[in-house]
Formats: structure tokens, C-alpha cells, sequence
């Protein structure tokens, strides 16, 4: 089976990056990494981007390509909006950048704000979708009420003709992001970020099985398997453990559709 990792992070290298990998049993250099990929069956990853909005800091071998992100060190304090915009577009002209990424609960703007309209002008424009960070975040100084699902509903209504990703599933709120996907059109959802680490799923079925089954009742709910598609989260999971994971989750008639078509069609990958 053909995979695409719709949902990944590939980081600066530095010792805590180093660490982070070698925690899930992988080595985070690109160029190892994508060998390790293409061992598991991962024909294509996207980096959601970190850090620069530069074009150049955005170089990746295969299989990666990338969406460039709109994080807090490119939308804090005191940046440049048009200076962004110009940038994103510079990326969007690139082979590589499938797509724009959002991160509303680390930058405490809700995605209505008036500063992404611009950004999802462009998007519509050149038919790149926008990933965004949804449901819990990775630290507590974040916040929840930016990166509910609900707020996506508004601007995947105001903006029918962007393609927007709902990261995460928006997990744990996953009735609110499953309605999210049910009533909009433009909207999917990557299954990364679900778990942490490596986990003995035997162990973790049994353990939390009320959640499982809580993940599994709003997919079925949606009822519509062309709308999820397979990510990981890396350096935040061990990739083999975590494709094993959605398989369990996901029927195994469904696995093409999330593990490769629904992120080969979302994101335009040849691949």
C-alpha cells in the first residue's frame, strides 16, 4: 500500500530536535528520514513549515514537499503583513509548497481575524490548500479558544472556494469537528497527532478504549471517508507505530482513500 504522510514536522537540527527523534526511534535528518519513510511504504510527506518564511530555508529531499507556515516567529509581534504575503507567495510559486499552514492557537489570533483574509486570498488564488492547527495544543501557554473547530467553520464558509485542512481532527473536540466536516465542502482532516511516543497499541486499545471509540464513532458519523487523510506528527510519534494505529482506527476498506488518494488529490501531489 502506497502512503502519504500528510502531516509532518522536520526541524532545525539542533540537540533537542535530536532528542525528540531519537525518543520515537528515528533519526531526524531529512535525508535518513526519507529513507526510513520510503522503507514503510510513505511515498510522500508534507513538512508543515516552522520557523522562516523564506523560500531558501524551505529546501527538502524527497519525498518531502512542505507548506509554508505562518507560525509565531513569522506572525508575532511586530511583523510585516504585506512583507508575509509576498513571501507566501514566493513559496506558493515554488514546485514544492502544496499549501499555506496556520497556527491560530499558538498565535491567539482566530482564524476571522482580518489578517489572514489576505492569505486566504492568495490561497483561493493559487489553489493551495490551508492546514490548520486545530483542537489541543502542545504547551499551556496556547490557547484552546482560537483552535476550536468552530472557528473554522466561519471562514471555510466565508471563503467556499479555499480548501481547508482541519489538522488533528481537531482532537479531543471531535463531535464539533466532525460537524465542521460534514456541513463544509472545502473542509478535510488529517488523523496526525492523535497519539504521543511510541505506544504498544495492544495495551493502548484496551486502556483507552472509550476514546477509540469515540474516534471511531465521529469518522463513521461523518460519513464520508474522502474527507480524512493519514499524518503523523513526526517528531511526535514513531511512524511505523503510528501507520499501524490508523489502520486500526480506519476500515480496511478505506485504506487507500486516507492512507494515499484523499492527501494525493488535497495537497495535488504527483506522487
Amino acid at each position: 500500500m502506497k502512503i502519504i504522510d500528510a502531516h509532518l514536522h522536520l526541524f532545525a537540527d539542533s540537540p533537542r530536535t535530536r532528542a525528540m527523534a531519537a525518543e520515537v526511534g528515528h533519526d531526524p535528518n531529512p535525508g535518513v528520514l526519507g529513507e526510513e519513510l520510503l522503507r514503510a511504504g510513505i511515498v510522500g510527506a508534507v513538512v508543515m513549515g516552522n520557523g522562516s518564511l523564506d523560500a531558501e530555508y524551505h529546501t527538502y529531499p524527497a519525498p518531502f514537499s512542505y507548506c509554508v507556515g505562518l507560525d509565531r516567529t513569522c506572525a508575532g509581534e511586530g511583523w510585516d503583513p504585506r512583507r508575509a504575503l509576498e513571501q507566501v507567495e514566493e513559496n506558493f510559486r515554488r514546485g514544492g509548497c502544496v499549501g499555506l499552514k496556520l497556527y491560530p492557537g499558538y498565535n491567539c489570533q482566530y482564524l476571522s481575524d482580518p489578517m489572514y483574509a489576505p492569505f486566504y486570498a492568495l490561497a483561493r488564488d493559487y489553489e493551495k490548500p490551508v492546514a490548520i492547527h486545530m483542537g489541543m495544543t502542545s504547551f499551556s501557554g496556547a490557547k484552546l479558544k482560537y483552535s476550536h473547530p468552530l472557528t473554522l467553520d466561519e471562514v471555510a464558509a466565508d471563503w467556499p472556494q479555499v480548501s481547508f485542512v482541519m489538522c488533528h481532527f481537531g482532537n479531543p473536540f471531535l463531535a464539533d469537528g466532525a460537524a465542521v466536516l460534514e456541513k463544509n465542502p472545502n473542509v478535510w482532516a488529517d488523523l496526525s497527532g492523535l497519539l504521543v511516543g511510541v505506544t504498544d497499541l495492544d495495551a493502548y486499545f484496551l486502556r483507552q478504549g472509550r476514546y477509540v471509540e469515540q474516534l471511531r464513532c465521529w469518522m463513521e458519523y461523518v460519513d464520508n471517508w474522502e474527507k480524512f487523510l493519514f499524518g503523523t506528527d513526526f517528531p511526535g510519534v514513531n511512524i511505523h507505530n503510528y501507520v499501524e494505529f490508523i489502520a486500526r482506527l480506519v476500515p480496511e476498506c478505506r485504506h487507500e482513500a486516507v492512507f494515499y488518494e484523499n492527501a494525493r488529490r488535497v495537497y495535488g501531489l504527483e506522487v
